[in-house]
């Protein structure tokens, strides 16, 4: 699942008349990008949630091959959508959205944030087979904590585990880089396919399971950019392709 239904206030005007997920780096709308990289992974069927100016996106993908990041996919690719605007006037948050969907997914499942820009990851079968036999709820990836959030997200154990540290500034924390493989048993908390709009965060759900030991995480140390900013874009844009990025 990609998630594409917010507003994206702090890119505008950019996002006026765009939906930032459809905004262009290096030659690419976002979006693209990780339909490249989760096709070179043998992940082909995508779910996409729209709100703002969410009409333009089906349009993008039913008028576009495959992204030119990865051309060598053997199998087509196909979408799936959750028109939450059209449903509910308005985006129904992250979890919410992802609850909404639930219908579209399977019983594990990846999801990414649209607006992040990270060209080196992975997506890789192998992940989904170790998550599939860990028993968890989720596993997250964690990046290095940008200037815009200093002090991270989540704190991360030796034994893999994701911590919610609310209360412990000394400890080291992460910051979630929006990847994450899912089961759809994580989302048990509220109604499946969300029948009602509620809107939910998913952080909330997210400290609830850690609590639980039920969220394993590790660290991503490839080029990762949360392009949150009109400045932020176009400091992408002026600067080259990294050539490599480990997960």
């Amino acid at each position: 699942m990609i998630l594409a239904a917010g507003r994206g206030e702090r890119m505008r005007p950019l996002t006026d008349v765009c939906p930032k997920p459809l905004l262009r780096v290096r030659g690419q709308a976002l979006i693209d990008w990780h339909v490249g990289a989760l096709a070179a992974g043998g992940f082909t069927e995508f779910v996409v949630n729209t709100a703002w100016l969410g009409e333009q996106i089906p349009v993008h993908f039913s008028t576009q091959a495959t992204p030119r990041s990865h051309t060598s996919v053997p199998k087509p690719l196909s979408f799936s959508y959750s028109h939450e605007g059209l449903d509910f006037g308005g985006a129904l948050e992250t979890a919410g959205g992802i609850a909404r969907a639930l219908p579209l997914l399977g019983e594990l499942f990846w999801v990414v944030a649209a607006d992040v820009f990270m060209p080196g990851f992975v997506f890789s079968g192998s992940a989904v087979t170790r998550f599939a036999g860990s028993g968890k709820l989720a596993h997250l990836w964690l990046v290095p904590n940008p200037p815009h959030n200093p002090n991270g997200d989540f704190g991360l154990a030796a034994d893999g585990l994701a911590l919610n540290l609310p209360d412990a500034p000394n400890q080291p924390q992460f910051t979630f880089s929006t990847v994450a493989l899912y089961r759809a048993a994580f989302f048990d908390a509220l109604p499946f396919g969300n029948p009602q709009g509620v809107k939910a965060a998913l952080a909330p759900l997210l400290r609830r399971a850690m609590d639980n030991r039920q969220v394993s995480a590790e660290l991503y140390l490839g080029a990762w950019t949360d392009v949150g900013t009109p400045a932020r874009l176009a400091e992408l844009n002026e600067t080259s392709l990294p050539t490599s990025g480990a997960p």
